[in-house]
């Protein structure tokens, strides 16, 4: 009997995925758009609690619909990439995830995706900048779509 990964197992998760070579791939407006424009086309795989687009990397907070997480990033990572047409590596391969265990935990990290682009003085208040779930742009799943479909 095969043991499952551990990120096929139901529940909301942490993910964090480097453009290559830590290149500022959305450093341009367009880039970081099209990527958002991603997030949104692939929400039927799953809920969305919060992101921030930074210059050389992306933070989520999601919780798989049907599918593991490797297949969402598969959708978002991939999806990026055909959009951007581009003839080099987008990304690098793989990403870190980190599987939420409770309601001071998703509130953790919610905070630090909120609070990413303040740290390194992208945006002197946390909705000031454009690529986060902070700027109330895109409609996200709260924490009771996380409290109701977490699995402890």
């Amino acid at each position: 009997m095969t043991i499952p990964s551990r990120t096929a197992q139901p529940g909301t998760y942490f993910v964090t995925t480097a453009c290559s070579d830590r290149r500022r791939l959305f450093q341009v407006e367009r880039n970081a758009q099209l990527f958002l424009d991603t997030l949104v086309h692939y929400r039927e795989h799953y809920l969305l609690h919060a992101f921030v687009v930074m210059p050389d990397h992306v933070h989520l907070l999601l919780t798989p619909q049907g599918i593991t997480l490797e297949r969402v990033m598969q959708f978002l990572k991939g999806g990026f990439s055909h959009r951007l047409g581009s003839k080099f590596p987008v990304w690098q391969r793989g990403f870190t995830d980190h599987r939420i265990r409770d309601h001071e935990d998703y509130e953790t990290r919610l905070r630090y995706i909120h609070e990413n682009p303040v740290g390194v003085h992208l945006a002197d208040v946390a909705d000031g900048y454009p690529y986060s779930s902070a700027a109330g742009q895109i409609q996200l799943d709260g924490y009771k779509a996380f409290n109701s479909n977490s699995i402890n």
